[in-house]
């Protein structure tokens, strides 16, 4: 594997959560830089020497309700 995808949402209570795409890796964080070690982390422990994929891709999502 190249590279794995996150989809990056902000969490309701506040800070973020990233979901892997194809993987079974779930992570949150408080703030983005904390999230980016987070998510490091994660695909280090689930992946197995050599197996490490090369890149990490984050998809941050936001929503925002507006009044009409």
């Amino acid at each position: 594997m190249s590279e794995i995808h996150f989809i990056v949402e902000e969490a309701p209570e506040g800070g973020y959560v990233a979901r892997a795409v194809g993987a079974d890796i779930v992570t949150e964080a408080d703030d983005l830089p904390s999230l980016h070690s987070q998510v490091r982390d994660a695909v280090h422990c689930h992946f197995d020497e050599g197996k490490l994929p090369g890149l990490i891709r984050l998809h941050i999502t936001r929503e925002e309700v507006l009044a009409a």
